[in-house]
């Protein structure tokens, strides 16, 4: 039998055995893990079927033609496009097997406690201490523009451990349990009123050695993976069909309405709509390269680019019913379930819009990015690149 055939086979068994419609959502994902169909690329103890990443796409079309859940549930995008391939590639096969199934079901939502204050651009100048004693490690400091803290079981935590080496070297990364005492969570209100944004102050929370991600010391590394595969979620917006997101919206409502159209704009709108095509073309590719252990700095420019057209595409959806940003008047402080993107109007589009270039690497730190490390350009003059983190003036 072939692999494809295999894999459909795979699949009607777990829907004959878990009807999605009848099942629990987390039920059913566990048994989806179990089966070796959450990541086929994994080890089939860890939700896979070792098969090459590529049939990913056929083992997720087929469940969600059947209207199966998504993985996480819908609600972990950090701990499915951030957590998950970072576990993967640096977990000891018991951290694996212990985090990786509930993280898939949903049972664990994950955030992601990297931002500080004074180190937000500059994540290696972090400041939230990580001492030692004995199995575990007393965390201290505060975190910032945490999304989502506060629906969240677990996190992904980057402290400092030494800071009497340089900044990218004293850094060690761990997955913290968020329900413990001294974690303080409290909400940003942002632009459009809401707050899926949060500060999290971190008072003697301890974290067991066993579950620090990668040596001691070697958290930059760590980070920079998970970081990778943030911009690929971002910008790649995974499994998103044409027409989807942002210009889905637009297109729809000039179709919708005759009496919105302006001729003098239909040039504007289908080189949008062109660029949001490429987008999720070159995105698919992205995701591929991630899901098989690749994500690389190439994922920056998805990113930037996805910021700057969500941006010019809510803005140009104004630009055709004006009224519609005018009665946007949802000013409530809500804590949203999810992070929407595109929800709720064309007033709140073009308001989440002005974030997109901020949160996940704000865009000139990417640009930096994509100068150094896929250009090949000189780097930025650094003074503090060899200095002791404590000896840096703050």
């Amino acid at each position: 039998m072939s692999t494809e055939a295999n894999l459909t086979e795979r699949v009607r068994t777990l829907l004959g055995e878990h009807d999605p419609a009848k099942t629990d959502i987390q039920d059913f994902l566990g048994a989806r893990f179990d089966a070796g169909l959450a990541w086929v690329h994994f080890p089939p103890d860890l939700g896979g079927l070792g098969l090459p990443h590529t049939y990913q796409a056929q083992v997720d079309a087929q469940l969600a033609a059947a209207g199966a859940p998504p993985a996480g549930g819908g609600r972990n995008i950090i701990g499915i496009g951030m957590a998950a391939p970072t576990i993967a590639a640096f977990g000891t096969d018991e951290q694996k097997r212990e985090f990786l199934r509930p993280l898939f079901t949903g049972e664990h939502l994950y955030c992601q406690l990297f931002s500080e204050p004074g180190a937000g651009s500059d994540l290696a100048a972090a400041a939230t201490r990580a001492v030692r004693d004995g199995d575990e490690w007393v965390v201290n400091g505060q975190k910032v523009w945490t999304s989502m803290a506060q629906h969240a079981q677990m996190a992904i935590l980057v402290a400092r451990t030494d800071p009497t080496v340089p900044k990218h070297v004293g850094l060690t990364y761990f997955l913290c349990d968020m329900r413990q005492p001294g974690i303080d969570i409290r909400p940003l209100r942002q632009i459009t009123g809401e707050a899926e944004f949060n500060e999290v102050f971190l008072t003697d929370v301890r974290v067991p050695d066993t579950n620090r991600l990668g040596p001691e010391g070697g958290g930059w590394r760590v980070a920079t993976t998970t970081l990778n595969n943030e911009r690929v979620a971002i910008g790649s917006r995974s499994g998103t069909p044409r027409e989807g997101n942002h210009i889905g919206k637009l297109t729809a409502a000039w179709r919708a309405d005759p009496t919105l159209r302006n001729p003098a704009m239909h040039d504007d709108l289908m080189r949008l709509w062109v660029e949001a095509e490429v987008l999720r073309l070159s995105g698919e590719r992205l995701r591929q390269q991630a899901a098989s252990g690749q994500p690389g700095p190439e994922g920056a420019g998805m990113k930037i680019a996805f910021a700057s057209l969500a941006q010019e595409i809510s803005g140009f959806e104004l630009e055709l019913d004006p009224e519609a940003g005018l009665h946007y008047d949802d000013w409530t402080l809500r804590r949203p379930e999810t992070v929407d993107l595109t929800g709720r109007g064309p007033g709140y589009r073009y308001l989440r819009a002005r974030g997109n270039s901020i949160e996940g690497g704000t865009s000139e730190i990417l640009r930096n990015t994509i100068s150094e490390r896929v250009l090949g350009l000189p780097g930025e003059h650094r003074v503090d690149k060899d200095v002791a983190w404590k000896d840096i003036p703050r």
